[in-house]
């Protein structure tokens, strides 16, 4: 009941649809009429016009954020696709950038100027203060997809001999604290972690009571140099909403917190999903010729793998021209084995990225995977044997597409557990290339089996 609300909502209040937007917003910029354009952006918030900068042509969206000016929320580029966003760091001037670098947390900052050339980074960084660019550059000095690029510099941390009234006082009068939090981090002298205070707790304890008394020790730290998916698995497991990332020596240096962890969480799944597919880090906004060179290895390496496949068909070429039922029955056998081996492919690689597939259970899932393809392929032998009897009328043939059948589709299974183990283990990643592999397996296999039992049954 509640989005129909929602959408009535927005109807009276008299949003225009996003294409009469854009519509609007191109003929504003066309007449050159800051007014008009500050007034087709005025009531959308920061994700929402990063998702009509998304929409807009790339000189446009240049045009957009220089027309605005001093009403352009810098948030709206910590919104934007990677892509998009890069586009924009490189074509908007450097004082723009710094000003919004300024304004942004540290991690949506180094988001923003990350892609920009070595000289160009350097001239942001030298025109925003010099507090915001320690923080800044302590960011950039971890690698891409870390805790540490991600982390949030401005944090609230506390030693463990003061009370709960020294540390509201200290929030009060200090001026360097970040705008939202919900954890007190206490620390040593030599700022190592102790543990932290969540927030509710701090103002539900009386003024008097020590902090070392009420903090959890029990912590979780977040190395910063630790990946951002294991770091977001930490998360989902102990069900955290903020976590202090310390350096090697572990001393604090950060906090990563739960917004930033669903983004990750969100990349991650999509990337997974990309790769499976053979498109990268592609996306909506990128050029035709991005995308070709995104797409076309991939295409290139299937390209073999379907020759290889035809190759298998040219060896019995003859026993195809004596019997065109073969011809007709081979894409079947082909198809099942492609989608049973993409099943098992699917479920193993998205348990290795979740760390639930591992040595100590390896043999286990092996085995189930192998006996769910043997099953399945029974089944649907005697299914197919069935079809074809009625269809051709050659009791024979249904033995031989069934028995190809159970071959293929255990085959299938097989490969598509064995391949991302093996990738995984070489320390590839099992999302690149496994959907290629496991295709050409079950293409040949199909192929073989089917046309080399026919020929020895049939001909």
């Amino acid at each position: 009941m509640q989005e129909p609300v929602q959408e009535a909502a927005v109807e009276a209040a008299g949003e225009p649809p996003m294409a009469a937007r854009i519509a609007g917003l191109r003929q504003a910029l066309a007449a050159r009429d800051p007014a008009a354009v500050a007034a087709c952006c005025a009531d959308l918030k920061a994700p929402d016009l990063a998702d009509l900068i998304e929409l807009l042509e790339p000189d446009e969206r240049v045009d957009l954020i220089q027309t605005l000016g001093p009403n352009f929320d810098p948030e709206v580029l910590s919104e934007l696709d990677e892509s998009v966003r890069d586009q924009l760091s490189e074509a908007l001037p450097n004082a723009v950038l710094a000003k919004a670098v300024a304004e942004l947390e540290t991690d949506d900052a180094a988001y923003v100027i990350e892609s920009l050339e070595e000289d160009d980074k350097r001239d942001v960084l030298a025109q925003i203060p010099s507090s915001d660019r320690a923080a800044l550059e302590r960011n950039l000095e971890y690698p891409e997809e870390t805790a540490g690029r991600l982390m949030q510099t401005d944090f609230v941390a506390v030693p463990p001999f003061w009370t709960v009234g020294q540390v509201i006082d200290h929030m009060r009068e200090a001026e360097d604290l970040p705008e939202t939090f919900s954890d007190i981090i206490v620390v040593d002298p030599t700022f190592r972690v102790l543990g932290s205070v969540d927030l509710s707790r701090l103002l539900r304890s009386k003024r008097q009571v020590g902090i070392e008394s009420i903090m959890d020790t029990e912590r979780v730290v977040v190395l910063a140099t630790a990946d951002q998916e294991e770091m977001a698995r930490q998360f989902e497991r102990y069900d955290l909403k903020s976590a202090p990332v310390v350096d090697e020596n572990k001393r604090l240096v950060g906090v990563v917190t739960v917004d930033d962890v669903v983004e990750v969480i969100e990349e991650e799944t999509e990337e997974d999903l990309r790769l499976l597919a053979g498109v990268g880090n592609e996306s909506l906004a990128d050029s035709v010729l991005t995308t070709v060179r995104s797409r076309f290895w991939w295409l290139f390496i299937n390209l073999g793998t379907a020759v290889l496949a035809s190759s298998v068909i040219k060896l019995f070429d003859a026993s195809i021209e004596q019997m065109v039922a073969l011809a007709v029955l081979m894409p079947i056998v082909a198809s099942m084995g492609g989608n049973a081996g993409t099943q098992t492919m699917t479920v193993a690689v998205r348990a290795l990225a979740t760390r639930e597939l591992g040595p100590v259970n390896r043999a286990r899932v092996i085995l189930r995977e192998a006996s769910v393809g043997l099953l399945n392929g029974f089944v649907f032998a005697l299914i197919l044997a069935v079809v074809v009897l009625f269809w051709f009328g050659i009791g024979r043939l249904g033995f031989v597409i069934g028995g190809a059948m159970i071959c293929n589709l255990l085959a299938a299974a097989l490969a598509g557990i064995l391949i991302p183990l093996a990738l995984h283990r070489f320390g590839k990643d099992p999302a690149v290339a496994s959907g290629v592999f496991v295709t050409a397996i079950t293409d040949v296999v199909g192929f073989f089996s089917f046309l080399g039992l026919a020929t020895i049954i049939l001909l």
